[in-house]
């Protein structure tokens, strides 16, 4: 209960209503996927294609290097 309790007054004691909502969409979504219910939400084509892309993921001739990727899409990661 202690945890619980100290959770309750770590968010009363955020007061920026942005963080406040970003902090509870990161608790969401951990819960989420903890529960499978994350699984649960996609089709069954979207489940089959993304056990294919973990199965492929385990191909080296199939991964992107992290320098290509960042050369490619380096506009989009700057801040």
């Amino acid at each position: 209960m202690k945890t619980r309790q100290q959770f309750h007054h770590l968010i009363d004691g955020i007061k920026d209503e942005e963080k406040l909502e970003a902090y509870f969409d990161l608790i969401q979504s951990l819960n989420n996927r903890t529960n499978g219910e994350l699984w649960n939400t996609l089709s069954k084509f979207e489940q089959e294609e993304l056990l294919i892309s973990y199965d492929e993921s385990n191909s080296p001739e199939n991964l992107v290097p992290h320098s290509l990727v960042k050369e490619q899409h380096g506009k989009w990661l700057k801040k």
